[in-house]
C-alpha cells in the first residue's frame, strides 16, 4: 500500500498508507489529517483541501485540469506546485509521495 507523507504548516509530519484508487484527499481524511478540511467531499467545488506537492513529486501527480485550476483561485497562498488533493488519485507510483499543507484552508 502506498505511503503517503503530509507535512503540516508548523512542520509536524503524519505518514499513512493509503489503498490505491483513493484520492490524496480521502486518505487524509480517513486518518484524520489536520489541516485537510475536504467542505465539498471531494467534488473540487471549494478548494479546501489544497496542498503543496513536494517538488520531486510534481510530475508524477498529473497536471491539474481546468476545473482544478479554477477551483484554486479561490485558494490562499497557491503555488506553482498547489493542487487540491480530491483531485490526485493514489496509485503503486505515488508510494512515498509529500504533500505539504498551506498554514490556512480558508
Amino acid at each position: 500500500m502506498p505511503k503517503i507523507t503530509y507535512i503540516e504548516h508548523s512542520g509536524k509530519e503524519h505518514v499513512v498508507d493509503a489503498p490505491e484508487g483513493q484520492t490524496v484527499m480521502e486518505a487524509a481524511v480517513k486518518h484524520a489529517v489536520p489541516g485537510i478540511d475536504a467542505d465539498c467531499g471531494g467534488a473540487c467545488a471549494c478548494a479546501t483541501c489544497h496542498v503543496y506537492v513536494d517538488p520531486q513529486w510534481v510530475s508524477k501527480t498529473g497536471e491539474a485540469s481546468s476545473m482544478e485550476q479554477s477551483m484554486l483561485d479561490f485558494a490562499n497562498d497557491v503555488e506553482d506546485t498547489s493542487r487540491l488533493s480530491c483531485q490526485i488519485k493514489i496509485t503503486k507510483d505515488l508510494d512515498g509521495l509529500i504533500v505539504r499543507l498551506p498554514k490556512s484552508q480558508h
